[in-house]
């Protein structure tokens, strides 16, 4: 696993190369569908999204090469973002109509902060936000922001799982009443993200809730850790990104003595390639999945034996292959092309490319049922869900796993939903009214 990791770094050298062009052999315009990849291989997020992009690629490669969609071949372009929010703009800009001419469907900056910049744009440019993970959360609230959705969950379903989950060890909710729990975050909207919810929770429990920043990179965390230190908190959750922040942080938890089995991580900490760094510092930290490692789904197995089999992968290093961020980039990628698929079908375009609104038509009618998982080789892999006119969040189940040193052990039977999922909801549908209210938005009529 170490070697893994110290070759993932070779991924960086790659971008220069992939940045301009689009990957998928050209044939007649009539017969392509052009997608959007505002990736982020160099910097201090690379790991993350060498992985993440890495598996987008190779499952539209997979896809290319197994017949298209509905014999349709995808094509795409490539923008280094450097998970930067001025660069993401630049990237959304660049990548609007592609090589061939047609419009982007589709855009996935891997960030809250690249979301953040962009989110307005797409009502007008008709491009659906997808934000797989990550984003602004009240985006949820479908009749509010109608282009936008996140089919892998939010962050305020995940806090509140991991919240649970530390008031199950603690013996139940009862027992959380004057618990402290540090909340360990980038300062940027990605870190603050969980924090209405959280708020709420620790409110209602008589949790007593510290706030720390980190300014990026976070490769310096040492008054940080001394502060929780003198804090003496229960737990901490650690809202980072990047390996070199996530690493550091359990490396100085483990120069204070405060204990790894009491961090939970999120899960843009929570990969290989952010635990094998710490070393032995890493082991017994806890963090959650929304998209299972591993290589024992039958759609990895098929990707590796077509793609990688004939040479055609996209990662540097084949052995990251199945891990967290490789196999989050699949999932992503997929749903791009089950929601393609619903276009077709919902607009009689079977064999054709679709539009902008057509193709947010297909995403707002995913319904990955359980039968559906299991047909594309994906069971156990992620949580069933369905989206809706009013409803654009996935399942909002996440599993909890811990590093044992050289892997995770899933330490859930099943994918976990918060506690109260009614609660989540009601938080995402006040906040979306409140922008509205606030921006003199229409709040959609949903069937």
């Amino acid at each position: 696993m170490r070697r893994l990791i110290q070759r993932a770094a070779s991924a960086v050298l790659v971008t220069a190369a992939l940045a301009a062009s689009p990957i998928a052999p050209g044939i007649a315009q009539a017969q392509e569908q052009y997608m959007a990849v505002p990736s982020s291989r160099v910097g201090p997020y690379s790991a993350m999204g060498t992985g993440y992009y890495g598996g987008i690629i190779d499952y539209m490669t997979y896809v290319n090469k197994t017949g298209g969609v509905n014999g349709v071949q995808l094509t795409w372009a490539e923008c280094e973002t450097e998970y930067n929010a001025a660069r993401t703009v630049e990237c959304y800009q660049r990548l609007l109509s592609g090589p061939n001419g047609q419009k982007m469907v589709v855009f996935d900056t891997l960030g809250t902060p690249g979301a953040y910049a962009v989110i307005n744009r797409m009502a007008e440019d008709e491009v659906v936000l997808a934000q797989f993970g990550y984003g602004r959360t009240d985006a949820a609230d479908g009749r509010v922001w109608p282009w936008v959705f996140n089919a892998a969950g939010h962050y305020w379903s995940q806090i509140a799982v991991k919240m649970n989950f530390m008031a199950q060890v603690e013996g139940g909710v009862e027992n959380m009443r004057g618990k402290k729990i540090v909340h360990l975050h980038i300062d940027s909207a990605y870190g603050r993200e969980p924090l209405p919810a959280m708020r709420q929770i620790a409110e209602d429990w008589g949790v007593t809730l510290v706030e720390i920043s980190i300014p990026p990179p976070g490769l310096e965390q040492k008054s940080q850790w001394l502060q929780i230190r003198r804090e003496r908190p229960d737990w901490v959750t650690f809202w980072g990104a990047g390996s070199g922040m996530n690493a550091t942080g359990m490396t100085e938890a483990a120069r204070v003595g405060f204990p790894r089995d009491r961090m939970m991580y999120v899960t843009f900490g929570g990969a290989e390639e952010d635990m094998v760094p710490a070393g032995d510092a890493a082991v017994g930290t806890y963090v959650v999945a929304n998209v299972v490692p591993g290589k024992d789904f039958p759609l990895v197995q098929q990707i590796e034996e077509v793609v990688y089999g004939a040479g055609e992968g996209n990662l540097a290093n084949p052995e990251r292959v199945g891990t967290v961020y490789w196999n989050r980039g699949v999932a992503a990628a997929v749903m791009w092309i089950e929601a393609l698929k619903n276009a077709q079908a919902i607009h009689g375009k079977a064999g054709q490319p679709v539009t902008g609104p057509e193709f947010r038509d297909g995403y707002e009618a995913l319904d990955m049922t359980a039968e559906k998982l299991a047909e594309l080789g994906m069971s156990g892999m992620i949580a069933p869900f369905k989206l809706s006119c009013e409803k654009h969040d996935g399942s909002g189940r996440f599993k909890i796993m811990q590093w044992n040193g050289e892997a995770f052990d899933i330490i859930s039977d099943d994918f976990v939903a918060a506690p109260d999922e009614s609660f989540i909801r009601g938080l995402v549908e006040a906040s979306a009214e409140k922008f509205a209210a606030d921006n003199g938005l229409s709040v959609r009529d949903c069937p």
